[in-house]
Protein backbone atom coordinates (compact mmCIF):
# COMPACT_ATOMS: atom_id res chain seq x y z
CA UNK A 1 0.00 0.00 0.00
CA UNK A 2 1.06 3.59 -0.66
CA UNK A 3 1.95 5.26 2.64
CA UNK A 4 3.46 8.68 1.88
CA UNK A 5 4.22 10.98 -1.02
CA UNK A 6 6.49 14.04 -1.16
CA UNK A 7 6.28 16.33 -4.20
CA UNK A 8 8.46 19.37 -4.90
CA UNK A 9 8.35 21.79 -7.86
CA UNK A 10 5.95 19.59 -9.86
CA UNK A 11 3.40 21.26 -12.20
CA UNK A 12 1.90 23.99 -9.98
CA UNK A 13 2.83 22.30 -6.69
CA UNK A 14 5.60 24.11 -4.80
CA UNK A 15 5.97 21.45 -2.10
CA UNK A 16 3.63 18.81 -0.74
CA UNK A 17 3.87 16.16 1.99
CA UNK A 18 0.90 13.80 2.17
CA UNK A 19 0.21 10.70 4.24
CA UNK A 20 -1.78 8.08 2.31
CA UNK A 21 -4.10 5.96 4.46
CA UNK A 22 -5.81 2.58 4.03
CA UNK A 23 -9.40 2.36 2.84
CA UNK A 24 -11.16 4.59 0.32
CA UNK A 25 -9.68 8.07 -0.03
CA UNK A 26 -11.22 10.75 -2.23
CA UNK A 27 -9.63 13.90 -3.68
CA UNK A 28 -12.05 16.71 -4.40
CA UNK A 29 -11.79 20.40 -5.23
CA UNK A 30 -13.01 23.20 -7.47
CA UNK A 31 -12.86 22.71 -11.21
CA UNK A 32 -9.36 23.55 -12.40
CA UNK A 33 -7.80 23.14 -8.96
CA UNK A 34 -5.61 20.32 -10.22
CA UNK A 35 -7.24 17.28 -8.64
CA UNK A 36 -5.46 14.87 -11.02
CA UNK A 37 -1.98 16.31 -10.36
CA UNK A 38 -1.44 13.89 -7.47
CA UNK A 39 -2.37 10.93 -9.72
CA UNK A 40 -0.03 12.24 -12.42
CA UNK A 41 2.80 12.45 -9.88
CA UNK A 42 2.19 8.87 -8.71
CA UNK A 43 2.16 7.74 -12.36
CA UNK A 44 5.52 9.40 -12.99
CA UNK A 45 7.22 7.86 -9.97
CA UNK A 46 5.85 4.50 -11.16
CA UNK A 47 7.52 4.83 -14.55
CA UNK A 48 5.32 7.02 -16.78
CA UNK A 49 7.19 9.07 -19.37
CA UNK A 50 7.93 12.68 -18.44
CA UNK A 51 8.97 15.87 -20.17
CA UNK A 52 10.13 19.30 -19.09
CA UNK A 53 6.53 20.62 -18.89
CA UNK A 54 6.08 18.73 -15.62
CA UNK A 55 8.65 20.96 -13.91
CA UNK A 56 7.18 24.01 -12.15
CA UNK A 57 7.84 27.21 -14.07
CA UNK A 58 11.03 28.91 -12.93
CA UNK A 59 12.47 25.76 -11.26
CA UNK A 60 15.35 23.62 -12.47
CA UNK A 61 13.86 20.25 -11.52
CA UNK A 62 10.86 18.45 -10.07
CA UNK A 63 11.17 15.75 -7.40
CA UNK A 64 8.67 13.05 -6.42
CA UNK A 65 9.23 10.52 -3.62
CA UNK A 66 6.72 7.74 -2.95
CA UNK A 67 6.85 5.38 0.04
CA UNK A 68 5.22 1.96 -0.30
CA UNK A 69 4.63 -0.73 2.30
CA UNK A 70 5.23 -4.04 0.47
CA UNK A 71 5.31 -6.25 3.57
CA UNK A 72 1.92 -7.73 2.60
CA UNK A 73 2.71 -7.99 -1.12
CA UNK A 74 4.76 -11.13 -1.66
CA UNK A 75 5.38 -10.63 -5.39
CA UNK A 76 6.74 -7.11 -4.86
CA UNK A 77 8.96 -8.27 -2.00
CA UNK A 78 10.29 -11.13 -4.11
CA UNK A 79 10.97 -8.79 -7.06
CA UNK A 80 12.91 -6.41 -4.79
CA UNK A 81 14.94 -9.30 -3.37
CA UNK A 82 15.76 -10.58 -6.87
CA UNK A 83 17.02 -7.12 -7.78
CA UNK A 84 18.94 -6.84 -4.47
CA UNK A 85 16.80 -3.79 -3.59
CA UNK A 86 14.80 -5.11 -0.61
CA UNK A 87 14.59 -3.05 2.56
CA UNK A 88 12.60 -5.07 5.15
CA UNK A 89 9.14 -4.46 3.73
CA UNK A 90 9.60 -0.76 2.97
CA UNK A 91 10.11 0.60 -0.52
CA UNK A 92 10.96 4.20 -1.40
CA UNK A 93 10.74 5.31 -5.03
CA UNK A 94 12.25 8.62 -6.11
CA UNK A 95 12.06 10.36 -9.48
CA UNK A 96 13.81 13.62 -10.45
CA UNK A 97 12.85 15.36 -13.71
CA UNK A 98 15.10 18.19 -14.93
CA UNK A 99 13.91 21.28 -16.78
CA UNK A 100 15.80 20.04 -19.86
CA UNK A 101 13.57 16.93 -19.98
CA UNK A 102 16.06 14.42 -18.58
CA UNK A 103 15.11 12.31 -15.60
CA UNK A 104 16.66 9.97 -13.04
CA UNK A 105 15.11 7.36 -10.76
CA UNK A 106 15.99 5.44 -7.59
CA UNK A 107 14.52 2.43 -5.78
CA UNK A 108 15.52 2.28 -2.11
CA UNK A 109 18.42 4.61 -2.86
CA UNK A 110 19.81 2.59 -5.79
CA UNK A 111 19.79 4.12 -9.29
CA UNK A 112 17.12 2.46 -11.45
CA UNK A 113 15.54 2.85 -14.88
CA UNK A 114 11.92 3.43 -15.92
CA UNK A 115 11.43 -0.21 -16.85
CA UNK A 116 12.27 -1.24 -13.28
CA UNK A 117 9.86 1.37 -11.87
CA UNK A 118 7.10 0.05 -14.13
CA UNK A 119 7.80 -3.60 -13.23
CA UNK A 120 7.54 -2.80 -9.54
CA UNK A 121 4.56 -0.47 -9.99
CA UNK A 122 2.55 -3.14 -11.81
CA UNK A 123 2.73 -5.28 -8.68
CA UNK A 124 1.43 -2.68 -6.23
CA UNK A 125 -0.85 -0.18 -8.02
CA UNK A 126 -3.58 -0.39 -10.67
CA UNK A 127 -4.53 3.01 -12.15
CA UNK A 128 -7.84 3.53 -13.96
CA UNK A 129 -8.03 6.79 -15.89
CA UNK A 130 -11.05 8.79 -16.98
CA UNK A 131 -10.26 7.99 -20.62
CA UNK A 132 -9.82 4.27 -20.02
CA UNK A 133 -12.85 3.50 -22.17
CA UNK A 134 -10.76 4.61 -25.14
CA UNK A 135 -8.22 1.85 -24.53
CA UNK A 136 -11.07 -0.64 -24.00
CA UNK A 137 -11.89 -0.17 -27.67
CA UNK A 138 -8.73 -2.07 -28.56
CA UNK A 139 -8.85 -5.84 -28.94
CA UNK A 140 -5.53 -6.35 -27.18
CA UNK A 141 -6.71 -4.41 -24.13
CA UNK A 142 -9.95 -6.43 -24.01
CA UNK A 143 -7.98 -9.69 -24.08
CA UNK A 144 -5.56 -8.39 -21.45
CA UNK A 145 -8.39 -7.31 -19.12
CA UNK A 146 -10.10 -10.71 -19.43
CA UNK A 147 -6.83 -12.53 -18.74
CA UNK A 148 -6.16 -10.39 -15.67
CA UNK A 149 -9.69 -11.10 -14.43
CA UNK A 150 -9.18 -14.84 -15.00
CA UNK A 151 -5.86 -14.73 -13.13
CA UNK A 152 -4.16 -17.36 -15.30
CA UNK A 153 -0.88 -15.54 -15.88
CA UNK A 154 1.17 -18.72 -15.43
CA UNK A 155 -0.84 -20.56 -18.08
CA UNK A 156 -0.63 -17.53 -20.37
CA UNK A 157 3.16 -17.48 -19.99
CA UNK A 158 3.35 -21.23 -20.67
CA UNK A 159 1.27 -20.76 -23.82
CA UNK A 160 3.49 -17.88 -24.94
CA UNK A 161 6.58 -20.06 -24.39
CA UNK A 162 5.04 -22.99 -26.32
CA UNK A 163 4.17 -20.66 -29.19
CA UNK A 164 7.74 -19.35 -29.25
CA UNK A 165 9.06 -22.92 -29.48
CA UNK A 166 6.68 -23.68 -32.37
CA UNK A 167 7.42 -20.36 -34.08
CA UNK A 168 11.19 -20.93 -33.98
CA UNK A 169 10.87 -24.45 -35.40
CA UNK A 170 8.36 -23.33 -38.03
CA UNK A 171 10.63 -20.57 -39.27
CA UNK A 172 13.54 -23.00 -39.49
CA UNK A 173 11.38 -25.58 -41.30
CA UNK A 174 10.00 -23.05 -43.81
CA UNK A 175 13.47 -21.66 -44.52
CA UNK A 176 14.91 -25.13 -44.98
CA UNK A 177 11.99 -26.09 -47.21
CA UNK A 178 12.65 -23.19 -49.60
CA UNK A 179 16.41 -23.65 -49.46
CA UNK A 180 16.49 -27.45 -49.52
CA UNK A 181 18.23 -27.77 -52.92
CA UNK A 182 20.86 -25.25 -51.85
CA UNK A 183 21.27 -27.02 -48.52
CA UNK A 184 21.74 -30.43 -50.17
CA UNK A 185 24.30 -28.99 -52.61
CA UNK A 186 26.24 -27.46 -49.73
CA UNK A 187 26.02 -30.75 -47.84
CA UNK A 188 27.44 -32.68 -50.84
CA UNK A 189 30.28 -30.18 -51.23
CA UNK A 190 31.14 -30.42 -47.54
CA UNK A 191 31.16 -34.21 -47.65
CA UNK A 192 33.48 -34.14 -50.70
CA UNK A 193 35.85 -31.64 -49.09
CA UNK A 194 35.98 -33.54 -45.81
CA UNK A 195 36.57 -36.82 -47.69
CA UNK A 196 39.49 -35.29 -49.64
CA UNK A 197 41.15 -33.98 -46.51
CA UNK A 198 40.54 -37.16 -44.53
CA UNK A 199 42.13 -39.23 -47.32
CA UNK A 200 45.14 -36.91 -47.32
CA UNK A 201 45.41 -37.68 -43.56
CA UNK A 202 47.80 -34.82 -42.98
CA UNK A 203 49.31 -34.89 -39.48
CA UNK A 204 50.13 -31.88 -37.35
CA UNK A 205 53.54 -30.41 -38.28
CA UNK A 206 53.80 -32.84 -41.24
CA UNK A 207 54.04 -29.99 -43.75
CA UNK A 208 57.03 -28.47 -41.98
CA UNK A 209 58.69 -31.90 -41.60
CA UNK A 210 58.23 -32.70 -45.32
CA UNK A 211 59.70 -29.37 -46.37
CA UNK A 212 62.75 -30.08 -44.22
CA UNK A 213 63.11 -33.64 -45.60
CA UNK A 214 62.68 -32.43 -49.18
CA UNK A 215 65.42 -29.86 -48.73
CA UNK A 216 67.76 -32.56 -47.40
CA UNK A 217 66.96 -35.09 -50.14
CA UNK A 218 67.11 -32.56 -52.97
CA UNK A 219 70.55 -31.34 -51.84
CA UNK A 220 72.01 -34.64 -50.64
CA UNK A 221 75.05 -34.59 -52.97
CA UNK A 222 76.02 -31.09 -51.92
CA UNK A 223 75.48 -31.90 -48.24
CA UNK A 224 77.63 -35.07 -48.50
CA UNK A 225 80.50 -33.15 -50.06
CA UNK A 226 80.36 -30.41 -47.45
CA UNK A 227 80.11 -32.82 -44.51
CA UNK A 228 82.89 -35.08 -45.85
CA UNK A 229 85.24 -32.16 -46.46
CA UNK A 230 84.56 -30.85 -43.01
CA UNK A 231 85.33 -34.18 -41.39
CA UNK A 232 88.61 -34.44 -43.32
CA UNK A 233 89.71 -30.93 -42.34
CA UNK A 234 88.74 -31.37 -38.72
CA UNK A 235 90.16 -34.85 -38.03
CA UNK A 236 91.17 -37.12 -40.90
CA UNK A 237 93.87 -35.10 -42.79
CA UNK A 238 97.52 -35.14 -41.67
CA UNK A 239 97.29 -31.33 -41.38
CA UNK A 240 93.84 -31.43 -39.73
CA UNK A 241 92.69 -28.97 -37.15
CA UNK A 242 92.85 -31.72 -34.52
CA UNK A 243 96.50 -32.46 -35.35
CA UNK A 244 97.44 -28.78 -35.18
CA UNK A 245 95.69 -28.44 -31.85
CA UNK A 246 97.48 -31.53 -30.53
CA UNK A 247 100.84 -29.98 -31.38
CA UNK A 248 99.96 -26.81 -29.49
CA UNK A 249 98.85 -28.83 -26.45
CA UNK A 250 102.08 -30.84 -26.45
CA UNK A 251 104.23 -27.67 -26.54
CA UNK A 252 102.38 -26.04 -23.64
CA UNK A 253 102.46 -29.19 -21.54
CA UNK A 254 106.26 -29.17 -21.79
CA UNK A 255 106.28 -25.63 -20.35
CA UNK A 256 103.74 -26.32 -17.59
CA UNK A 257 106.52 -27.25 -15.16
CA UNK A 258 107.99 -23.78 -15.58
CA UNK A 259 104.70 -21.91 -14.92
CA UNK A 260 101.56 -23.42 -13.44
CA UNK A 261 99.42 -20.54 -14.83
CA UNK A 262 99.44 -22.41 -18.18
CA UNK A 263 97.12 -25.01 -16.60
CA UNK A 264 93.95 -23.01 -17.26
CA UNK A 265 94.47 -22.50 -21.05
CA UNK A 266 95.60 -26.12 -21.30
CA UNK A 267 92.31 -27.26 -19.76
CA UNK A 268 90.37 -25.28 -22.37
CA UNK A 269 92.49 -26.73 -25.19
CA UNK A 270 91.91 -30.28 -23.91
CA UNK A 271 88.19 -29.52 -23.97
CA UNK A 272 88.50 -28.22 -27.55
CA UNK A 273 90.21 -31.50 -28.55
CA UNK A 274 87.31 -33.49 -27.13
CA UNK A 275 84.73 -31.30 -28.93
CA UNK A 276 86.61 -31.68 -32.24
CA UNK A 277 86.57 -35.45 -31.83
CA UNK A 278 82.81 -35.39 -31.07
CA UNK A 279 82.13 -33.11 -34.07
CA UNK A 280 84.08 -35.45 -36.36
CA UNK A 281 82.10 -38.43 -35.00
CA UNK A 282 78.79 -36.61 -35.53
CA UNK A 283 79.76 -35.80 -39.15
CA UNK A 284 80.62 -39.47 -39.72
CA UNK A 285 77.20 -40.55 -38.45
CA UNK A 286 75.56 -37.83 -40.56
CA UNK A 287 77.34 -39.12 -43.70
CA UNK A 288 76.26 -42.68 -42.88
CA UNK A 289 72.57 -41.61 -42.71
CA UNK A 290 72.70 -39.24 -45.68
CA UNK A 291 71.77 -41.19 -48.79
CA UNK A 292 70.98 -40.28 -52.34
CA UNK A 293 67.38 -41.65 -52.52
CA UNK A 294 65.59 -40.47 -55.70
CA UNK A 295 62.58 -42.71 -54.94
CA UNK A 296 62.02 -41.16 -51.50
CA UNK A 297 62.51 -37.70 -53.00
CA UNK A 298 59.78 -38.47 -55.51
CA UNK A 299 57.43 -39.65 -52.74
CA UNK A 300 58.01 -36.46 -50.74
CA UNK A 301 57.48 -34.22 -53.77
CA UNK A 302 54.25 -36.05 -54.67
CA UNK A 303 52.96 -35.70 -51.09
CA UNK A 304 53.84 -32.00 -51.02
CA UNK A 305 52.11 -31.43 -54.36
CA UNK A 306 48.90 -33.02 -53.00
CA UNK A 307 49.08 -30.76 -49.99
CA UNK A 308 49.65 -27.66 -52.09
CA UNK A 309 46.74 -28.51 -54.41
CA UNK A 310 44.29 -28.77 -51.50
CA UNK A 311 45.76 -25.69 -49.81
CA UNK A 312 45.15 -23.68 -53.01
CA UNK A 313 41.57 -24.97 -53.21
CA UNK A 314 40.86 -23.71 -49.72
CA UNK A 315 43.02 -20.59 -50.12
CA UNK A 316 45.15 -21.34 -47.09
CA UNK A 317 48.70 -22.44 -46.29
CA UNK A 318 49.51 -26.16 -46.31
CA UNK A 319 50.18 -26.25 -42.56
CA UNK A 320 46.61 -24.94 -41.96
CA UNK A 321 44.96 -27.97 -43.61
CA UNK A 322 44.46 -30.02 -40.38
CA UNK A 323 42.65 -27.06 -38.76
CA UNK A 324 40.54 -26.60 -41.91
CA UNK A 325 39.54 -30.26 -41.77
CA UNK A 326 38.36 -29.87 -38.17
CA UNK A 327 36.27 -26.80 -39.11
CA UNK A 328 34.66 -28.55 -42.10
CA UNK A 329 33.91 -31.65 -40.01
CA UNK A 330 32.17 -29.48 -37.41
CA UNK A 331 30.12 -27.66 -40.06
CA UNK A 332 29.19 -30.98 -41.67
CA UNK A 333 28.06 -32.35 -38.30
CA UNK A 334 25.75 -29.34 -37.85
CA UNK A 335 24.32 -29.36 -41.39
CA UNK A 336 23.86 -33.13 -41.33
CA UNK A 337 22.10 -33.05 -37.93
CA UNK A 338 18.40 -33.49 -37.22
CA UNK A 339 18.01 -29.72 -37.13
CA UNK A 340 18.58 -29.70 -40.88
CA UNK A 341 16.73 -32.89 -41.69
CA UNK A 342 13.30 -32.06 -43.13
CA UNK A 343 11.59 -35.21 -41.89
CA UNK A 344 13.01 -34.93 -38.38
CA UNK A 345 12.30 -31.19 -38.24
CA UNK A 346 8.72 -31.74 -39.43
CA UNK A 347 8.18 -34.29 -36.65
CA UNK A 348 9.54 -31.87 -34.05
CA UNK A 349 7.35 -29.09 -35.47
CA UNK A 350 4.27 -31.28 -35.15
CA UNK A 351 5.18 -32.12 -31.58
CA UNK A 352 5.59 -28.41 -30.76
CA UNK A 353 2.20 -27.67 -32.37
CA UNK A 354 0.58 -30.37 -30.23
CA UNK A 355 2.12 -28.90 -27.06
CA UNK A 356 0.92 -25.44 -28.06
CA UNK A 357 -2.64 -26.59 -28.84
CA UNK A 358 -2.84 -28.41 -25.50
CA UNK A 359 -1.94 -25.26 -23.54
CA UNK A 360 -3.86 -22.85 -25.80
CA UNK A 361 -6.95 -25.10 -25.54
CA UNK A 362 -6.76 -25.03 -21.75
CA UNK A 363 -6.35 -21.24 -21.95
CA UNK A 364 -9.49 -21.00 -24.12
CA UNK A 365 -11.49 -23.02 -21.58
CA UNK A 366 -10.42 -20.79 -18.71
CA UNK A 367 -11.19 -17.69 -20.76
CA UNK A 368 -14.69 -19.01 -21.49
CA UNK A 369 -15.34 -19.52 -17.78
CA UNK A 370 -13.92 -16.10 -16.84
CA UNK A 371 -15.85 -14.43 -19.70
CA UNK A 372 -19.16 -15.75 -18.33
CA UNK A 373 -18.39 -14.48 -14.83
CA UNK A 374 -17.17 -11.08 -15.99
CA UNK A 375 -20.10 -10.70 -18.43
CA UNK A 376 -22.63 -11.48 -15.69
CA UNK A 377 -20.95 -9.15 -13.23
CA UNK A 378 -20.75 -6.22 -15.66
CA UNK A 379 -24.35 -6.78 -16.78
CA UNK A 380 -25.50 -6.62 -13.15
CA UNK A 381 -23.41 -3.48 -12.58
CA UNK A 382 -24.99 -1.86 -15.65
CA UNK A 383 -28.44 -2.24 -14.08
CA UNK A 384 -27.19 -0.34 -11.04
CA UNK A 385 -25.65 2.35 -13.27
CA UNK A 386 -29.01 3.40 -14.78
CA UNK A 387 -28.76 1.07 -17.76
CA UNK A 388 -31.79 -1.10 -16.97
CA UNK A 389 -32.10 -4.00 -19.38
CA UNK A 390 -28.57 -3.50 -20.68
CA UNK A 391 -26.48 -6.57 -21.40
CA UNK A 392 -22.73 -7.01 -21.56
CA UNK A 393 -21.29 -10.11 -23.16
CA UNK A 394 -17.74 -11.19 -23.94
CA UNK A 395 -17.73 -13.22 -27.14
CA UNK A 396 -14.91 -15.66 -27.85
CA UNK A 397 -14.23 -17.48 -31.08
CA UNK A 398 -11.45 -20.07 -31.14
CA UNK A 399 -9.52 -20.82 -34.33
CA UNK A 400 -7.43 -23.97 -33.90
CA UNK A 401 -5.46 -23.06 -37.01
CA UNK A 402 -4.34 -19.84 -35.36
CA UNK A 403 -0.92 -19.69 -33.77
CA UNK A 404 -0.18 -16.61 -31.65
CA UNK A 405 1.63 -15.80 -28.44
CA UNK A 406 -1.68 -15.01 -26.73
CA UNK A 407 -3.52 -18.14 -27.81
CA UNK A 408 -6.12 -19.14 -30.41
CA UNK A 409 -8.96 -16.87 -29.28
CA UNK A 410 -10.50 -13.79 -30.80
CA UNK A 411 -12.07 -11.80 -27.96
CA UNK A 412 -14.70 -9.13 -28.43
CA UNK A 413 -16.54 -7.04 -25.81
CA UNK A 414 -20.16 -6.59 -26.96
CA UNK A 415 -23.02 -4.67 -25.40
CA UNK A 416 -26.71 -4.00 -25.74
CA UNK A 417 -27.38 -0.71 -23.98
CA UNK A 418 -31.19 -1.01 -24.03
CA UNK A 419 -33.70 -3.90 -23.90
CA UNK A 420 -34.44 -5.43 -27.29
CA UNK A 421 -31.32 -4.08 -28.97
CA UNK A 422 -28.92 -6.60 -30.48
CA UNK A 423 -25.45 -7.01 -29.07
CA UNK A 424 -22.89 -4.80 -30.80
CA UNK A 425 -19.13 -4.50 -30.42
CA UNK A 426 -18.22 -2.02 -27.68
CA UNK A 427 -16.48 0.15 -30.26
CA UNK A 428 -19.85 0.81 -31.96
CA UNK A 429 -21.62 2.15 -28.85
CA UNK A 430 -22.59 5.67 -29.95
CA UNK A 431 -23.36 7.45 -26.67
CA UNK A 432 -20.36 8.79 -24.81
CA UNK A 433 -22.29 8.66 -21.54
CA UNK A 434 -23.25 5.03 -22.05
CA UNK A 435 -19.70 4.15 -22.99
CA UNK A 436 -18.39 5.85 -19.86
CA UNK A 437 -20.81 3.93 -17.61
CA UNK A 438 -20.08 0.61 -19.31
CA UNK A 439 -16.36 1.24 -18.92
CA UNK A 440 -16.87 2.06 -15.24
CA UNK A 441 -18.89 -1.13 -14.74
CA UNK A 442 -16.14 -3.19 -16.36
CA UNK A 443 -13.46 -1.51 -14.25
CA UNK A 444 -15.34 -1.99 -10.98
CA UNK A 445 -16.10 -5.67 -11.57
CA UNK A 446 -12.62 -6.41 -12.91
CA UNK A 447 -11.04 -4.59 -9.96
CA UNK A 448 -12.73 -7.06 -7.56
CA UNK A 449 -10.44 -9.80 -8.89
CA UNK A 450 -7.31 -7.64 -8.95
CA UNK A 451 -5.05 -8.69 -6.07
CA UNK A 452 -2.97 -5.49 -6.05
CA UNK A 453 -2.96 -3.63 -2.72
CA UNK A 454 -3.75 -0.20 -4.22
CA UNK A 455 -6.31 0.95 -6.82
CA UNK A 456 -6.54 4.46 -8.23
CA UNK A 457 -9.59 5.83 -10.06
CA UNK A 458 -9.07 9.18 -11.79
CA UNK A 459 -12.48 10.77 -12.49
CA UNK A 460 -13.89 7.52 -13.88
CA UNK A 461 -17.34 8.66 -12.69
CA UNK A 462 -17.56 11.43 -15.30
CA UNK A 463 -20.96 11.53 -17.01
CA UNK A 464 -23.03 10.00 -14.20
CA UNK A 465 -25.01 11.44 -11.31
CA UNK A 466 -27.94 10.97 -8.94
CA UNK A 467 -28.60 7.49 -7.61
CA UNK A 468 -26.11 6.03 -10.09
CA UNK A 469 -23.35 8.10 -8.51
CA UNK A 470 -24.32 6.77 -5.06
CA UNK A 471 -24.04 3.19 -6.38
CA UNK A 472 -20.59 3.95 -7.76
CA UNK A 473 -19.56 5.43 -4.41
CA UNK A 474 -20.76 2.36 -2.52
CA UNK A 475 -18.91 0.06 -4.94
CA UNK A 476 -15.69 2.03 -4.47
CA UNK A 477 -16.11 1.99 -0.67
CA UNK A 478 -16.64 -1.78 -0.82
CA UNK A 479 -13.41 -2.13 -2.75
CA UNK A 480 -11.70 0.09 -0.16
CA UNK A 481 -12.63 -2.26 2.69
CA UNK A 482 -10.09 -4.81 1.49
CA UNK A 483 -7.41 -2.60 -0.02
CA UNK A 484 -6.36 0.99 -0.57
CA UNK A 485 -8.53 2.93 -3.03
CA UNK A 486 -7.64 6.46 -4.15
CA UNK A 487 -10.35 8.24 -6.13
CA UNK A 488 -10.43 11.65 -7.81
CA UNK A 489 -14.10 12.67 -8.07
CA UNK A 490 -16.44 15.62 -8.59
CA UNK A 491 -19.52 13.81 -7.28
CA UNK A 492 -20.76 14.41 -3.68
CA UNK A 493 -22.39 10.97 -3.66
CA UNK A 494 -18.98 9.36 -4.20
CA UNK A 495 -17.10 11.71 -1.85
CA UNK A 496 -19.56 10.97 0.96
CA UNK A 497 -18.66 7.27 0.86
CA UNK A 498 -14.94 7.82 1.56
CA UNK A 499 -13.02 6.73 4.63
CA UNK A 500 -10.57 9.63 4.10
CA UNK A 501 -11.08 12.93 2.34
CA UNK A 502 -8.47 15.29 0.83
CA UNK A 503 -9.31 18.64 -0.70
CA UNK A 504 -7.25 20.12 -3.53
CA UNK A 505 -7.02 23.92 -3.46
CA UNK A 506 -5.53 26.43 -5.87
CA UNK A 507 -3.77 29.40 -4.27
CA UNK A 508 -3.27 32.44 -6.49
CA UNK A 509 -1.02 35.40 -5.87
CA UNK A 510 0.12 38.25 -8.07
CA UNK A 511 3.28 36.38 -8.98
CA UNK A 512 2.32 32.71 -8.84
CA UNK A 513 -0.35 30.02 -8.75
CA UNK A 514 0.08 26.98 -6.53
CA UNK A 515 -1.85 23.82 -5.69
CA UNK A 516 -2.17 22.48 -2.18
CA UNK A 517 -3.83 19.41 -0.66
CA UNK A 518 -5.31 19.38 2.83
CA UNK A 519 -6.78 16.58 4.94
CA UNK A 520 -10.36 17.42 5.90
CA UNK A 521 -11.74 16.99 9.38
CA UNK A 522 -15.22 15.53 9.91
CA UNK A 523 -16.81 19.01 9.92
CA UNK A 524 -14.76 20.18 6.95
CA UNK A 525 -15.90 17.12 5.00
CA UNK A 526 -19.53 18.11 5.52
CA UNK A 527 -18.89 21.58 4.11
CA UNK A 528 -16.93 20.17 1.14
CA UNK A 529 -19.67 17.65 0.23
CA UNK A 530 -22.24 20.47 0.59
CA UNK A 531 -20.16 22.65 -1.76
CA UNK A 532 -20.03 19.82 -4.27
CA UNK A 533 -23.83 19.53 -4.18
CA UNK A 534 -24.02 23.00 -5.72
CA UNK A 535 -25.84 26.23 -5.16
CA UNK A 536 -24.65 29.81 -4.80
CA UNK A 537 -25.07 29.65 -1.04
CA UNK A 538 -24.55 26.66 1.21
CA UNK A 539 -27.70 26.54 3.32
CA UNK A 540 -28.39 24.74 6.54
CA UNK A 541 -30.51 22.22 4.64
CA UNK A 542 -27.63 21.55 2.23
CA UNK A 543 -25.27 21.01 5.15
CA UNK A 544 -27.81 18.74 6.80
CA UNK A 545 -28.13 16.67 3.63
CA UNK A 546 -24.35 16.45 3.32
CA UNK A 547 -24.10 15.33 6.97
CA UNK A 548 -26.80 12.69 6.35
CA UNK A 549 -25.02 11.35 3.27
CA UNK A 550 -21.72 10.98 5.19
CA UNK A 551 -23.43 9.42 8.23
CA UNK A 552 -25.29 6.92 6.04
CA UNK A 553 -22.01 5.90 4.41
Amino acid sequence: MLTHIHIRHFAIIEELDLELNPGMTVLTGETGAGKSILIDAIGLVLGDRADSSTVKHGCDKAEITLSIDVSQTATAEQWLQEQALDNEGECILRRVISANGKSRAWINGSPSNLSMLRQLGEQVVDIHGQHEHQSLMKKDMQRQLLDEFAGHQTLLEQTRHAWQQWHTLNERYQNLLTQNAEHLAKLDLLKFQVDELEKLDLQDDEAEQLEEEHSRLANADQLMQAAGAAQQQIYEDEQSVYSALGSVVQTLEQQLALDSDLESPLTLLHSAQIQLQEAAEELRHYLDKLNLDPARLQQVETRMAQMQDLARKHRIEAHELPQKLAELQQELTILDSDDYNLDTLEARLQEAATDYHKLAGKLSQQRQQAAKKLSAGVTEAMQQLSMKGGVFEIQLSTDKQKFSASGMDDISFTVSANPGQPLKPLVKVASGGELSRISLAIQMIAAQKVTLPALIFDEVDTGIGGGTAEVVGKQLRKLGEGRQVLCVTHLPQVAAQAHNHYKVTKIKSQADTQTGIVTLSAEERIHEVARMMGGVEITDSTLALAREMIDNA
